[in-house]
């Protein structure tokens, strides 16, 4: 690893907590994460030349804090109230006590007078750590446009009035549900990453398991946390078999089974087995299932495919999105053979949620390989290499396109 991706990975894992700090002494959001912000873009100019300072966090904190202070320092100058200004003067920053306010954070960026678009890009920066760009991948949306929303709800977060602090109760449940989301989407930007040169994003991964995991301690009973968690843990079990030595990425039928996470895995059973027991059942809960059917399977070919179509069937039912339609697609093929997968697609290729995405191509060149179509599916994992921006999928998919005799996934 550069020095420059040394000094990113840190700059990411420390600007939610360098904004917990700032928040908790200023108040206002908007202005401190202004600020943090410039603090980091120093951070990522100065680090990689001189050196990383003696302590970091702290560094951030006091160029944060100081800029923070600039910025209300000329805010108060334009409302000619210089001489306010001049009793903000800073010394040195106070102790940062050792308290872990992410998830006061979580719940202020998932405000309820935000856009879902918004509180979604603004937590995926704030906390999560992710750049702009990155956001903007993890939406599938133009970087100007997450730009955009992040710096409208700053604004309507300080026009609101709100304070660094968790939300009362009657208000955490209503936030619950973006929180997720958000969580979710963290994940998935780690475990598989919509660019760049690794597959797996780590720091995103571990970062959004622990948030989701003190989620689940402050509210345990809450199902869909629970099966958020669940979720979480049975997928990343399969992590460490999901690349070789190179990088390159190993489908879930040729992966080395004793290589996934067996404790993660024991976790994540025991908890989506004992939520769909005791609460209503939801989305999260579902994808755990079927995460779980796949881990207990000791072989590609002990895999329960009819009960994982039925799991889909109902996930269809109560949250439908493009992505379940074409895992579902991928179950009815399995069950029912690849021309019956092949017809299900068929009918969704026309659905504009699914235009342009790398994995229609993907999907279909599977199922033509699956019918024995090996020419036409090369074609299509050429057209699925193309549109991803993920290096080691675009790898994969170019090696698939070559002449072979039988299909391994």
């Amino acid at each position: 690893m550069s020095t420059t991706q040394g000094v990113e990975h840190l700059l990411r894992d420390l600007t939610p907590q360098v904004l917990n700090a700032v928040c908790r002494r200023f108040g206002d959001f908007a202005l401190c994460e202004d600020a943090v912000q410039e603090a980091l873009l120093a951070a990522a100019l100065q680090w990689p030349e001189k050196g990383l300072p003696d302590n970091p966090k702290n560094w951030l904190i006091t160029a944060a804090a100081r800029r923070r202070i600039d910025l209300q320092r000329n805010e108060l100058a334009r409302q000619q109230r210089e001489n306010t200004a001049a009793l903000l003067a800073l010394t040195q920053p106070e102790p940062v006590p050792a308290v872990d306010d992410t998830l006061t954070l979580l719940m202020l960026c998932c405000h309820p007078e935000l856009t879902k678009a918004s509180q979604l890009a603004l937590t995926l920066r704030a906390v999560g750590g992710l750049t702009t760009a990155e956001t903007a991948r993890a939406f599938f949306v133009p970087e100007k446009t997450v730009s955009q929303r992040i710096n409208r709800a700053k604004k309507r977060i300080s026009a609101s009035g709100t304070q660094f602090r968790m939300p009362p109760p009657e208000e955490q449940a209503e936030r619950l549900t973006a929180v997720l989301q958000v969580l979710y989407l963290i994940f998935n930007e780690g475990y598989t990453a919509s660019s760049g040169t690794a597959l797996n994003r780590v720091e995103l991964t571990t970062e959004a398991i622990r948030l989701t995991r003190q989620l689940h301690e402050q509210v345990p009973d809450e199902g869909e946390v629970s099966g958020l968690l669940a979720l979480m843990l049975l997928t990343d079990a399969r992590r460490p078999a999901r690349t070789r030595s190179d990088g390159s990425v190993v489908p879930l039928a040729d992966q080395d089974r004793t290589r996934w996470d067996a404790k993660a895995i024991a976790e994540g059973i025991e908890l989506i087995s004992k939520t769909l027991t005791s609460a209503p059942l939801g989305p999260y809960q579902l994808q755990a299932a079927i995460a779980a059917v796949h881990d207990e399977a000791k072989l590609p070919e002990d895999t329960d495919w009819p009960q994982i179509l039925g799991l889909y069937d109902l996930l269809v039912g109560i949250a439908p999105g493009p992505m379940v339609t074409l895992n579902r697609i991928v179950a009815v093929a399995m069950v029912h053979g690849p021309d019956a997968g092949l017809r299900r697609l068929d009918e969704v290729a026309g659905d504009a949620a699914l235009e342009g995405h790398y994995r229609v191509d993907a999907v279909r060149a599977h199922l033509l390989d699956m019918a024995g179509d090996h020419e036409r599916a090369r074609s299509y994992y050429q057209s699925a290499a193309r549109l991803t921006l993920s290096v080691p999928e675009q790898r994969y998919l170019e090696s698939r396109a070559t002449p072979r005799d039988s299909t391994s996934e």
